[in-house]
């Protein structure tokens, strides 16, 4: 979750970054110090000084003076040991304020770093990384053979980004499933739409909203509004495998629904200090449930934590993600910024949600095939063959009242049969082998089964309903 516009920046970093022009940072033309004469005369910045001058003058190669200035920083940041501070050179940067504030071009998915790992927090609605079956907490281990490991987020979306168009193939850990995941993908526009809006059955209205951007609480606004004038007698918030985003477009959301004066979040400094944000504005006077999983994360977790605790708003799903601090940017002049963590958010009730998450009031969890991958469509898949993508393929096969008779990973003879089977019943040709046409509607299909039985929203409708007058 990020704070625009409020930059806390810490002091060493702001007496070495401060103009564009890099070799004139650290030496003025004479070869002297070009740090005030009271940064340079402690001993941190002394032996900092000392270092650059020894590899200026005496290392093997050319030692070129931006390249050491971003490694400084980036030591920096990364001796914070907070997988959300992170430095950005000025193309991430560009890239970073682009996912905030527009569309941009890659997979789709909100990743952070975790134990040298690049871990995916979520997928973003409608992307080519939600499609292709990419999951909240999946380790990205490589993209296109680039190995990530040991990255920051901001070095690792460099090369998972790519433009339209462009096919992204991801080798991807899971928790709980044994083996490497082979996921490819065409890398597409990620829709700046955050929020989708529809009315259910028994007039209950539904706010689906995948982000929290710079367009996000206009778009809620008028979603409400437009569901008000069908005459909703009740509200679902979806804020599933939303990832978070904007602080100030939260609070905007969560006062449209909370009586005034209500408690939304408290913002704790180091110092013991506490902003608090409170609802200004009148009361929503219908009914409300929110669904979360795991992939609702900082932002999306505000909104939810603020409903239950001063709304009494029941929550439908599974815990949510757990990450409970703030961060801001700041910007300088070559266009690179640092992105740091200045303080932690705490519910109304002052609780801490970090690497906790939220439980929620009913406990839903969505049938086993929807945590299934996706399959290449260009990859073969035939008899004797032995792999998680035949595995992935059974299980979908099952979902689909293809019974393959085994779903351990060997394509045998049933399943042969099942192929054949699904293919004749989708006027496919009947090859008992899985790719092009059969991978692609054995996914479209179950995505629609999915979709027919979302057991999580089915709950939140029951739920509501009792809630409606």
């Amino acid at each position: 979750m990020y704070i625009r516009g409020r930059y806390l920046i810490l002091a060493l970093i702001a007496a070495i970054v401060i103009s564009s022009g890099v070799t004139a940072l650290l030496t003025s033309g004479d070869g002297t110090s070009a740090l005030p004469e009271s940064t340079t005369a402690t001993p941190e910045f002394q032996k900092l000084m000392e270092t650059y001058s020894t590899l200026q003058k005496s290392f093997y190669q050319e030692a070129k003076s931006d390249q050491l200035l971003n490694g400084a920083i980036e030591g920096m940041i990364k001796s914070l040991d907070d997988p959300y501070s992170t430095y950005m050179a000025p193309t991430e940067a560009a890239q970073f304020h682009e996912n905030i504030e527009s569309s941009f071009e890659g997979i789709g998915a909100e990743i952070r770093a975790e134990e040298g790992k690049i871990v995916v927090v979520s997928p973003i609605k409608g992307s080519p990384a939600e499609k292709a079956g990419v999951k909240p907490n999946d380790r990205i281990r490589s993209v296109d053979g680039k190995v990530l490991d040991g990255m920051t987020a901001s070095e690792a979306v460099v090369h998972i980004r790519g433009k339209k168009g462009s096919k992204a193939e991801l080798i991807i850990e899971r928790p709980g499933v044994q083996g490497e995941i082979n996921i490819s993908l065409i890398r597409d526009t990620i829709p700046l739409e955050t929020v989708y809006s529809e009315m259910l059955p028994e007039q209950m209205g539904k706010i689906q909203i995948t982000k929290v951007s710079e367009t996000t609480y206009t778009e809620f606004s008028k979603a409400l509004e437009d569901l008000k004038a069908q005459g909703m007698k009740g509200l679902i918030i979806d804020v599933r495998q939303n990832p978070g985003g904007l602080l100030n477009m939260t609070v905007k959301m969560v006062d449209e629904l909370l009586p005034e004066g209500k408690m939304i979040l408290q913002v704790e400094y180091r110092n013991g200090e506490r902003d608090t944000y409170k609802s200004n504005a009148k009361s929503f006077d219908l009914p409300i449930v929110v669904l979360i999983d795991e992939g609702t994360a900082s932002a999306a977790e505000i909104l939810a934590s603020a409903l239950k605790e001063s709304g009494g708003v029941p929550l439908v799903g599974t815990k949510s993600f757990g990450k409970g601090t703030v961060q801001t940017t700041k910007q300088f002049e070559d266009g690179s910024d640092i992105k740091y963590t200045i303080a932690k958010w705490l519910t109304p009730d002052g609780n801490w949600i970090h690497k906790n998450g939220i439980e929620p009031d009913y406990k839903v969890e969505l049938p086993a095939y929807a945590s299934l991958p996706a399959i290449d469509p260009e990859k073969e898949l035939k008899q004797e063959q032995f792999s998680n993508e035949v595995k992935a393929a059974q299980t979908m096969l099952d979902a689909l009242g293809f019974h393959p008779g085994r779903v351990d990973g060997f394509f045998d003879n049933k399943t042969t049969e099942a192929v054949t089977a699904f293919q004749k019943a989708n006027n496919i040709e009947a090859t008992g082998t899985i790719q092009g046409k059969t991978t692609t509607k054995m996914m479209e299909l179950l995505h629609e089964k999915l979709k027919k039985n979302d057991t999580q929203l089915e709950m939140a409708q029951r739920v509501l309903r009792k809630l409606i007058p």
